[in-house]
């Protein structure tokens, strides 16, 4: 019996579909190695035989084109004429091409030509390392890029704390109405981040993408970093500066589908649209547009596994967080589909070749970094997402809860407050079948089409109502509840957290990317960290608690503590407390009762420290809350009991006075 099935006896209906995955799995590992290599590790090198590559006698230039007639190389080192330089057909659909000396050098442009049945087709080179944009033209080109040596200083950095995450994209983390750099995102942002308490940084839009506005989630050149943001060695200093400042960081990776260009992108690169993709409509994502990779193919695994190897190994990656997993696991993508039984996650609409290749890249991952971190993008809470692959899971550290961001949308959006069911709250944050990335919002909810938590709960009126000395009842409203929410998703709502890049100061705008819709302007494309500093205005207060909420649970280590204890819900008076490492946390989320004598059971008979309230100063509260030691003893009740006064729309964190 496989240990998913141990831990979990539902699943036991299923052992069979489990055990024909698991020889799918055994199978294609067999099928990829067979005599010639030992590991996944020793045979994801694909990216260290194709492309270019420097000799001492010049430059090896090598691809996979099977279908092709014939392969050129075209660029500023022949004048651009498309079939000067043939390359030569090798076994198994390879072609190679040496150039001697310095007839290409570092930067060079260059663009693969390809014949199939004399139709002669422009392509960038499948695994270019750098990819660059004519902003005047839009035309794509790849420039020859062989990494040079980098002077990295990480050696041993290694993490193993639960992850604390700050989501970020790069081209946007600067204020000024421009495409900010890897280097300014290193020195500008990188000390918020440490300084704020997050140990993980997540990238976001880091492989290249030719259309700025798809966040990166269309995918070009596989092997390129954004040339957008600066060159590979500004990359590679973010990284080193992130792990000297003790920040691990993953990548954003987009295995799960690509973009249908097939001059800037990967897309019938020889001649076919099967090359990389499934043949016909089976091939195309109906609802993003996209075209979707073949995992049953070997020389695909051979393509996506070697990428993964690359970027922990190029570039010091300390995992990824894999987008779009829901619909790389079913045929129809999980749209539209609830997976209310667990039959609908063993069913013809599963796509087990997409979950071989997911358990084959978490093996290959453990492999070349024992200590490095996969996420899954997955909102439809696969069984054994986060299982190891030995026990017949997928084999991820921890998969996003996607969840709980619509869980606070609808109540925002739909309930009245005084209506908010704390049961059903409680249960959003601790139903959960694999161990999860909380958050509140991320990236997704400050697009253009929704709206950031604290947008959603304050209107307009974030845009003239915030200063210090003004009060309204919406924004006190919003104020209080947005830190409410952000505390009780990350106490109680998972074994991580995450937050997306100027949320925790609640950034009052969505995120537009320039385009000819809104005359490419980068209005909303940006971070305006000038409302962070501006002492006269209240973003700073929810910084102040942000940054004391996150430094609270990692000083405390509360991750470590699976599950949340509940020591009280009273829906009617709509007060929830419960205990997590070691601390005691209370909400009280009417809007309008406040509770001069309210008693708590707690499981410690001492004294209990008040950390913090969400009704501090600091914070933009009244101050009412007073920070004075609270004894557990109430005369006349059995058992250990704290006596607290409870505001409306107010929380607060306690602590054993002997931790």
């Amino acid at each position: 019996m496989y240990g998913i099935i141990e831990r979990d006896q539902a699943l036991a209906p299923y052992e069979n579909d489990i055990r024909m995955r698991m020889e799918r799995y055994s199978g294609k590992k067999s099928q990829l190695l067979g005599s010639e290599y030992s590991s996944l590790n020793d045979f994801a090198n694909a990216h260290k035989w194709y492309g270019f590559h420097r000799t001492e006698e010049g430059w090896v230039y090598r691809e996979w084109a099977p279908a092709a007639d014939q392969l050129y190389l075209t660029g500023d080192f022949n004048g651009w004429h498309w079939t000067d330089t043939p390359m030569t057909r090798l076994d198994n659909g390879n072609w190679e091409l040496f150039l001697p000396g310095d007839t290409i050098g570092q930067g060079s442009r260059v663009m693969t030509i390809v014949d199939n049945g004399g139709r002669l087709t422009q392509h960038i080179p499948l695994y270019a390392r750098r990819v660059t944009q004519d902003w005047e033209t839009q035309s794509w080109c790849c420039e020859v890029w062989d990494d040079e040596p980098y002077d990295w200083t990480d050696e041993g950095f290694s993490s193993s704390e639960p992850p604390v995450i700050y989501e970020a994209h790069v081209g946007m983390s600067s204020e000024e109405h421009k495409v900010a750099t890897y280097r300014e995102f290193a020195d500008n942002v990188l000390p918020h981040i440490a300084a704020t308490g997050y140990n993980t940084v997540q990238l976001m839009a880091v492989m290249e993408h030719p259309f700025y506005g798809s966040f990166g989630y269309q995918v070009s050149s596989f092997y390129a970093a954004s040339s957008r943001q600066g060159y590979p060695d500004d990359l590679k200093y973010l990284i080193n500066k992130a792990h000297g400042m003790g920040l691990r960081v993953l990548l954003d990776v987009v295995h799960s589908h690509a973009v249908g260009n097939t001059l800037e992108g990967i897309n019938e690169f020889d001649g076919t649209d099967y090359q990389f993709f499934h043949h016909g409509d089976k091939g195309n994502h109906q609802a993003w547009g996209t075209k979707l990779f073949n995992y049953d193919k070997p020389e695909v695994l051979h393509f996506l596994l070697s990428n993964l190897k690359f970027w922990l190994e190029e570039y010091h990656f300390d995992g990824f967080r894999f987008d779009g997993v829901t619909s790389m696991l079913y045929h129809d993508h999980g749209l539209g589909s609830n997976f209310t039984d667990l039959s609908m996650y063993f069913s013809m609409n599963t796509d087990v070749e997409a979950i071989c290749y997911l358990q084959l890249a978490n093996e290959l991952i453990r492999e070349v970094k024992h200590d490095a971190m996969t996420i899954a993008e997955d909102m439809s809470g696969m069984p054994g997402m986060c299982e190891p692959v030995a026990d017949g899971g997928i084999g991820f550290d921890y998969r996003l809860g996607m969840g709980l961001p619509d869980l606070w949308i609808k109540l925002v959006k739909d309930w009245r407050d005084q209506d908010w069911n704390l049961g059903m709250i409680w249960h959003e944050m601790t139903f959960r079948n694999a161990r999860t990335i909380a958050y509140a919002e991320s990236h997704d909810q400050a697009l253009v089409g929704d709206q950031t938590l604290m947008f959603r709960l304050a209107g307009a009126r974030m845009y003239d109502q915030m200063e210090k000395d003004f009060h309204s009842f919406e924004i006190d409203r919003a104020m209080a509840l947005h830190k409410m929410i952000r505390l009780i998703t990350m106490s109680a709502g998972g074994d991580g957290y995450l937050a997306f890049m100027g949320n925790e100061f609640g950034h009052p705008e969505w995120i537009d990317f320039p385009r000819p819709g809104n005359g490419n302007s980068f209005q909303y494309c940006r971070r305006q960290w000038s409302l962070l500093h501006n002492p006269a205005l209240k973003y700073d207060q929810l910084y102040a608690f942000d940054h004391d909420m996150i430094h609270t649970a990692v000083y405390y280590h509360i991750f470590d503590q699976r599950w949340p204890e509940l020591r009280w819900l009273h829906e009617d008076d709509m007060v929830i407390a419960f205990e997590r490492g070691g601390l005691v946390f209370v909400f009280n989320f009417s809007p309008d009762h406040d509770y001069g004598d309210y008693q708590i059971p707690v499981s410690h008979g001492i004294d209990h420290a008040v950390l913090f309230t969400s009704d501090d100063f600091r914070y933009g509260g009244f101050g009412r809350i007073s920070h004075e030691d609270r004894s557990a003893f109430v005369p006349g009740r059995e058992g250990n009991f704290l006596s607290l006064f409870l505001p409306s729309r107010t929380c607060m964190v306690l602590r054993p006075v002997d931790r």
